[in-house]
């Protein structure tokens, strides 16, 4: 059966992915390390301990072929893709096998950027609409999931 698994360290869409996960009868499992106690009612929660990509680590290898994974870290995403998952970040945007290779090329020149002592803009302060627009592309991604299933 598919389930949705979330990179919850940081994730601002936890209640809009139950939201849409309750409404297709989809199981979640929300993953964080130690410093984030993250919790639903319903859903279970996974706890690892702190450490560098623990969390990613923990969802790839418990992420199966149809499994939908929330995250806003490109290199999950990649392993979540080579493991025929779909993969999609908090703002709808799905990663896909044709736009994770220069996701994460931007990744890395960003990478390079601030190891030089450069600055880059970060994101937009984030408001209702973008959960808005968030649920709705999770709620597409499942119905599109559950219809394959």
């Amino acid at each position: 059966m598919t389930k949705i698994l979330i990179d919850a360290d940081g994730c601002p869409v936890v209640d809009e992915t139950c939201q849409a996960a309750e409404m297709f009868q989809l199981p979640v499992l929300l993953i964080c390390d130690t410093a984030h106690l993250i919790t639903r009612e319903g859903v279970q929660t996974l706890t690892v301990s702190k450490g560098a990509d623990a969390a990613d680590f923990a969802i790839v290898n418990r992420v199966e072929k149809g499994d939908i994974v929330v995250t806003q870290d490109y290199g999950l995403a990649a392993m979540v893709l080579a493991k025929q998952g779909h993969a999609i970040d908090q703002n709808g945007r799905l990663y896909t096998a044709g736009n994770i290779d220069q996701l994460l090329h931007s990744r890395h020149t960003a990478k390079k950027i601030r190891q030089a002592g450069g600055r880059l803009k970060g994101p937009k302060k984030r408001n209702k609409e973008n959960d808005r627009l968030f649920l709705e592309k999770i709620t597409a991604l499942c119905r599109q999931v559950c219809k394959r299933a």
